[in-house]
């Protein structure tokens, strides 16, 4: 979706804040407990993930959105409209989590829309937002929040799936028609729905909600690779970020090897998957001077929040000089890849 011109200007990012709780889930700990073994340790490489011992998702989410609202100096009044996204459960089975966030960061009139597009949650929620502020003139001022947390004994972070370990976070983008640090220059989002069969693998459809006793991704992902459908996934996955990136680049008028484009973030996944799969289709893109991050070693993988995270991370740590592009790449199971294009503003 293109963000910059033929409008008259890019919509801004007046906000981007990650709250994390205190309590951490070491390495070091997991192994002496058992609850990883050292080989996948390596291969995952994170130091530590966040854990939320009292905090659920949603609540997360608006003390992300809290943070974020006063940073900007707004009111949770004046916001028109919230995007919420999320992967996992949000504290009750049958509600709006939307909602709650709204309600709850003061925003109760806004018009509250939920977006479950698993981990690339984040990315389709800021495309819904941006797309309504630029159909609709009388939304002025938008929220898009992510909350997940991951649980024992339903989720074994460490181990219930494959490539990655699970931390809990909540993340706020605010967006504004004039104002803020960031112009949204483009998000652009490539879809390969042939691979949902990922994360269902071969169940049968359930008659009602949490029927397992515990989520176990490697189970239907052992199920999809035992279809034959895995073979073509490692190109797909390969292409779609070479075409996720290319595309952001272009809509935002940008070359890959424009100096202004400073930085490319990676999805919070493992070390392993992304020297395996990110790392050789970016080397291609030409960014020659972009530096590529991984953010997510002392966090783990933020469900939906992975992209809001690493902007987020961007600004706390004063990366981003005038100017500055940097590029924003996520993914989630369905299977969909997204990069958010932002610039530092003057």
């Amino acid at each position: 979706m293109r963000l910059s011109p033929p409008l008259a200007s890019p919509l801004r990012i007046a906000a981007a804040r990650l709250w994390l709780p205190d309590r951490r889930d070491t390495t070091e700990a997991a192994l002496a407990a058992g609850r990883v073994d050292e080989e996948t340790a390596t291969r995952l490489g994170y130091r530590e993930v966040t854990v939320s011992p009292d905090r659920s998702a949603p609540e997360m989410a608006v003390s992300a959105a809290t943070d974020a609202l006063e940073a900007a100096g707004w009111d949770g009044a004046s916001v028109d409209m919230v995007t919420h996204a999320w992967t996992y459960h949000q504290g009750h089975d049958f509600w709006s989590p939307a909602n709650y966030v709204a309600h709850h960061m003061g925003a109760s009139t806004a018009t509250a829309v939920g977006v479950q597009q698993m981990c690339n949650g984040g990315a389709a929620a800021l495309e819904v937002a941006a797309a309504r502020m630029i159909a609709d003139p009388s939304v002025a001022r938008s929220a898009v929040t992510t909350g997940d947390r991951f649980l024992a004994p339903a989720f074994d972070r460490w181990l219930g799936d494959y490539e990655l370990v699970y931390g809990d976070a909540g993340t706020a983008l605010l967006l504004d028609r004039a104002q803020g640090p960031y112009e949204l220059l483009s998000v652009a989002t490539v879809v390969r729905s042939e691979y949902e069969t990922m994360h269902r693998g071969d169940d049968e459809f359930s008659s009602m909600a949490r029927t397992l006793p515990q989520v176990d991704v490697r189970r239907t992902k052992r199920a999809f690779v035992a279809s034959g459908a895995e073979p073509g996934f490692a190109k797909a996955l390969i292409d779609a970020v070479l075409e996720a990136v290319t595309t952001a680049l272009a809509e935002a008028g940008l070359a890959a090897d424009d100096p202004a484009v400073r930085f490319l973030t990676l999805p919070r996944l493992g070390a392993g998957p992304l020297e395996e799969f990110f790392y050789p289709a970016v080397n291609r893109l030409g960014l020659r001077h972009a530096e590529i991050l991984n953010l997510g070693g002392s966090t783990g993988h933020l469900g939906a929040g992975d992209s809001a995270a690493n902007l987020a991370t961007l600004h706390a740590e004063k990366r981003l000089a005038e100017g500055d592009v940097a590029l924003l790449l996520s993914l989630g199971g369905g299977f969909s890849w997204s990069c958010v294009a932002v610039r530092a503003a003057a």
